[in-house]
């Protein structure tokens, strides 16, 4: 997670490590670097990493005189908010000059992904940069004179211009209207067809409403207007105001659905954060079975596996500023949900200063098993292996490689040719082993990682999760 410090390393450490390296493969292999990126965006949904590294990628080459800058940048930028993310990165780093190709690669991004609604959701006050400050600094062109009428709006409302949106942009002359009309009535705002007409989300609204009507009316008809996360992150606030039961299992039957489920792209540690933070049992039934419904990836695998889940005081450090989620809950959500892919063929233990086995029972919820994990103090990785491994065909390790200076390299206590996994969620510099032969270390974890053992058990020369 880029800008993020961890326990044993600042952010702004880890985020130059990050740039220097991607600096690097930019030059070396310019295609690989844009396929990657554009993967890290879109399948992998990593914003702020992929938008430095992008930016970073696109500096290389411009150092090195190689084109390639502006297909970096465009690839990248998927959100109407990005744009102007990406400018206030370059300009933190470089200034405000900037090169001609990084302008064409916002200016490509910009003109497909401004719109009426993308404007009123994400061109506020509190951005650095906003819609007009891109159209000012990338000139995009206008897709149609629709577009071009809202660039136009985009700079008057930015430079308090007297302006009056043109006919033509129908949602925002509607939003316009239904705020006038809620600062006298704010009951209008209980119009569900009206705010999803007038593109109102569900932030404005609820500033909108104020106090002025009953919440629980208000999340009622915002409800049918938001998107999935936006459902996820306020089951608190629908158990606060009293939302009733026939609409809590609308929003349930939502979040179950497998198919929006897979939409919405969430990592499979957003339905653990949600899980705790909602105070109603109403909720956790459909959390479940969206939390099984992203774990799509985890394979199933032949023979005996062992899995070993860090438990040690660092990995209780959170894995964002944005959530009170650890890195010892993504491990443990791992390591159940390869348990229980696979029953009666894992062994599942949690490690710390000690070891000891996690029973997970049949047909039981995955949330209830993680509850189950403890806080085991230090980090004894080459004791748990000794311990616990048993003739198993694979170990897969999930920790944060931040191990005991004597208890390096845990695959001394596996055969050699028993292939050994670690993940390493933090992705810090010093590891407690090497690559090699039946030894693989990855970086980072998402659902794509339990992709990785049946690839590499496979024995055929995999290729890389995107396409370049």
């Amino acid at each position: 997670m880029a800008g993020e410090n961890t326990f044993y390393e600042a952010a702004g450490d880890r985020d130059l490590r990050f740039a220097a390296l991607v600096r690097t493969l930019a030059v070396q292999d310019p295609v690989w670097t844009l396929a990657f990126l554009g993967w890290l965006r879109g399948a992998a949904n990593m914003r702020s990493a992929s938008l430095a590294g992008a930016a970073e990628a696109s500096r290389a080459l411009l150092d090195a005189g190689l084109p390639g800058g502006r297909r970096m940048i465009d690839a990248v930028l998927q959100r109407a908010d990005e744009p102007g993310e990406l400018l206030a990165y370059w300009t933190s780093r470089y200034g405000r000059a900037v090169p001609k190709p990084v302008k064409r690669g916002i200016a490509d991004a910009a003109e497909r992904l401004y719109t009426e609604f993308s404007l009123l959701k994400y061109d506020t006050a509190s951005k650095g940069f906003r819609f007009a400050d891109v159209i000012d600094l990338a000139h995009p062109s206008a897709s149609s004179p629709a577009q071009g009428e809202l660039y136009r709006h985009a700079l008057d409302r930015r430079h308090d211009r007297p302006f009056a949106p043109a006919a033509s942009l129908e949602m925002i002359v509607r939003n316009a209207a239904l705020r006038a009309r809620a600062a006298a009535d704010p009951s209008v705002l209980l119009d569900t067809a009206a705010l999803r007409d007038a593109g109102m989300t569900w932030e404005d609204a609820l500033s909108l409403a104020g106090s002025r009507v009953s919440k629980a009316e208000l999340w009622t008809a915002l409800i049918p207007t938001m998107g999935y996360m936006a459902l996820l992150r306020n089951l608190r606030n629908f158990d606060d105001a009293g939302v009733d039961d026939e609409v809590a299992a609308r929003v349930a039957a939502r979040l179950a659905d497998q198919g929006q489920v897979a939409r919405s792209r969430q990592f499979p540690f957003r339905f653990l954060a949600a899980y705790r933070a909602a105070p109603s049992l109403r909720w956790g039934h459909a959390l479940d079975r969206a939390l099984t419904a992203s774990l799509a990836n985890v394979p199933a695998l032949p023979g005996r596996t062992l899995v070993l889940v860090d438990r040690s005081g660092s990995m209780f450090h959170g894995t964002s500023k944005r959530t009170r989620l650890t890195h010892a809950d993504a491990a443990a959500v791992f390591g159940t949900a390869v348990a229980m892919r696979n029953p009666g063929r894992v062994d599942l233990v949690e490690f710390g200063s000690d070891s000891k086995p996690v029973t997970v029972r049949k047909g039981e919820s995955l949330l209830r098993v993680v509850d189950r994990f403890g806080n085991l103090g230090g980090t004894n990785t080459l004791q748990a292996v000794r311990r616990w491994y048993s003739g198993h065909d694979r170990v897969l390790i999930v920790t944060d490689e931040q191990a005991h200076p004597y208890q390096t390299n845990p695959g001394s206590a596996v055969p050699h040719d028993v292939p050994l996994y670690t993940w390493n969620l933090v992705g810090y510099r010093a590891g407690h082993g090497r690559s090699g032969p039946n030894r693989h270390v990855f970086g980072g974890l998402t659902d794509a990682a339990f992709r990785m053992v049946p690839l590499v058990e496979a024995g055929v020369r995999g290729a890389w999760p995107w396409n370049y």
